[in-house]
């Protein structure tokens, strides 16, 4: 590899899942792939293969469905781990095990309760376990941040023996500073005698704000590997930013001498992919994909722009995505039309019927409103994505009202999985907790609502609203959409839809699994 090239690792599908609430299905996990495929992203790290059943088919389907970029599977440094992970990549064109062990004194002595040596040999067998897969094999320090840099050199240099060709220095904890954890990367590759046989990596948290700070520190001092989210996403705070990380690099080129493959002009529209599968919006001031982050409104700015884009944008909004979406479709737009811009986006249909079924709906859509736009088209498919859900409740009827000085109220009619029409009525403090308690009257599922948002996904008055509603149930999770110029509507459609997913098995267990 030319040592000015710097491999993108997205874990979106991994540590980005370990977002609270954030979990994804199979099939959402394999379209967001094949998107980051497109962006061509190197490796795609997709999933925990041993945590669940469910992890390892979702794994096994993205290295089925990826052709182009490396799919990756973490693994904890024990033979069940690498064993279910080596099984879960093998239809990959391209695979690699990812193997990790804590190596801070706290968490050797709290955590694992093992002695430095008998962890520097753990690391070792394990590299030596997974090489029965694969030549590709990446090792990971956990919590390399608050590991002594002596053991650190020791331990690494000996799965580098091994066989391990890519080596991750993750700030598990986000306790990292910009200056001192570039310089530990530096002082590692300098010291440590065999570095020069494995590639250097990084994976930084976002607890105190700095994981792409301190990951293009990292790439200064000789990384060639950044590990990195779709939106930041990830534990706690989450992770390193991919758009902001990717954009950093090219716009600054005369700092940092590296090149990426990354197709940056498809930032925005994965984005948005990842942000309506995941029900995360995305913040208005976000970096490179916030809806703000090419809008000026101050005067001065505008003046300038409009004399010269460069004088207060060091980027073009078209590099990243903003203006290639937005192809506009209306009530006169065909079926062809439709169907391509769809696969643009990284939809697909196995039968005619499929593609019948949406475009009736898109169709209805348009009625409503003017122009379609990317957006709205995400939100229209949302509700398709698993296609094995049963729609065992559809909304039939809602008149929901509020007055002045009025309690709200909200009356429905529900289709249930019978067939049968039932009717409810029921007051809230708003008109939306008004619909949902007379969803609930008809139910009865004995759900937790632990999340409720909205989005404008478009612009203007008649802009379809996409509302994200999160159950709980037994320590299971659902994510239900809803689409519709009537927020209220919407609303109660993400509500039934979440129940609906309940009902059919789909659901999400939460993935706090153990890892970097």
């Amino acid at each position: 590899m030319s040592k000015d090239q710097l491999i993108i690792f997205d874990t979106t599908l991994r540590d980005g899942e370990q977002s609270p609430g954030a979990s994804m299905t199979r099939d959402e996990k394999v379209h967001i792939a094949k998107m980051l495929e497109k962006m061509r992203v190197d490796v795609i790290e997709a999933g925990f293969a041993i945590a669940s059943p469910g992890d390892f088919a979702a794994v096994k389907a993205v290295a089925e469905a990826v052709k182009d970029s490396t799919i990756c599977s973490l693994a904890r440094a024990n033979d069940a781990d690498i064993d279910a992970a080596g099984e879960a990549i093998a239809p990959a064109n391209s695979g690699r095990i990812h193997t990790f062990i804590a190596t801070s004194p706290i968490h050797m002595k709290y955590k694992l309760r093992m002695e430095p040596d008998a962890v520097v040999e753990r690391a070792v067998d394990a590299i030596k376990r997974a090489s029965r897969y694969t030549d590709n094999i990446e090792f990971s320090c956990e919590d390399a941040s608050r590991t002594e840099f002596d053991f650190m050199c020791r331990i690494i240099e000996r799965v580098i023996d091994a066989g391990a060709t890519t080596i991750n220095i993750p700030d598990t904890v986000g306790y990292g500073e910009p200056n001192q954890y570039g310089d530990t990367m530096g002082r590692l590759i300098a010291n440590i005698p065999n570095s020069d046989k494995a590639i250097f990596s990084v994976h930084c948290h976002n607890d105190l704000g700095l994981a792409v700070a301190n990951s293009l520190s990292a790439v200064m001092q000789g990384a060639r590997q950044v590990e990195c989210t779709i939106n930041g996403l990830g534990e706690r705070a989450g992770n390193a930013s991919l758009e902001e990380l990717v954009m950093a690099i090219k716009t600054r080129h005369d700092l940092f001498n590296v090149q990426t493959n990354i197709d940056t002009t498809q930032i925005v529209p994965t984005s948005r992919l990842v942000s309506s599968i995941t029900g995360f919006p995305v913040q208005p001031n976000k970096a490179i994909v916030g809806a703000n982050a090419f809008a000026h409104e101050s005067g001065i700015h505008q003046d300038g722009v409009l004399k010269h884009r460069e004088t207060y944008e060091i980027m073009s909004a078209e590099s990243v995505g903003w203006n290639t979406n937005r192809l506009v479709l209306g009530k006169h737009s065909g079926r062809a039309a439709f169907k391509a811009r769809l696969e643009e986006l990284g939809y697909g249909f196995e039968e005619q019927a499929d593609i019948n079924e949406v475009f009736a709906r898109f169709k209805q859509l348009a009625d409503k409103k003017h122009e379609i736009f990317d957006e709205d088209l995400h939100a229209l498919m949302n509700e398709n994505i698993d296609t094995e859900v049963i729609n065992a409740y559809q909304l039939v009827y809602l008149d929901a009202s509020s007055k002045t000085g009025e309690k709200p109220t909200a009356k429905l009619v529900i289709n249930d999985f019978e067939g049968v029409e039932k009717s409810s009525e029921a007051e809230g403090s708003g008109t939306v907790d008004a619909a949902f308690k007379a969803i609930e009257a008809v139910v009865n599922s004995g759900c937790e609502l632990t999340l409720y948002t909205v989005n404008a996904v478009t612009e203007g008055t008649d802009s379809i609203g996409g509302v994200t509603v999160r159950l709980e149930k037994n320590g299971h999770i659902v994510n239900g959409q809803g689409a519709n110029t009537d927020i209220i509507v919407a609303s109660a459609e993400a509500y039934l839809d979440a129940l609906n997913l309940m009902k059919s098995g789909l659901l999400k267990a939460h993935p706090q699994h153990q890892g970097v």
